[in-house]
């Protein structure tokens, strides 16, 4: 029996070959043979896109495209509002920004584009 490596994603040790990739039948993960395992599972989980399906990256400038009401507070972050200088996060909120006149925040990508 080859010795096929665990799942990078859920840790199964049930992973068989597809072709060129490796498929998790547990979780349904599939990754390149060829290559680390853990740096394109890494790749695969920070890949975020905005409402129109632009790849995002740290560091990008981005548009809020709808009013967002703040938990706990009465103020509202506007629609057009720009974010400078975001940062990527894994979780349900992926982006951490700072708004002017606001401070810090956590955004959902869908509600967002790049500008």
């Amino acid at each position: 029996m080859s010795a096929l490596p665990h799942c990078p994603a859920c840790d199964a040790d049930y992973t068989y070959e597809d072709g060129a990739l490796f498929v998790c039948p547990m979780c349904g993960h599939e990754w390149a043979q060829s290559g680390d395992a853990a740096a394109s599972s890494a790749e695969d989980s920070r890949d975020i896109r905005d409402a129109h399906g632009n790849a995002l990256v740290d560091g990008d400038t981005i548009t809020v495209i709808k009013d967002l009401k703040i938990k706990g507070s009465s103020q509202v972050v506007k629609v057009g509002t720009r974010v400078k200088n975001i940062r990527l996060v894994d979780g349900d909120h992926d982006i951490d920004c700072k708004i002017d006149g606001i401070g810090a925040m956590k955004l959902k990508s869908e509600f967002v584009k790049k500008a």
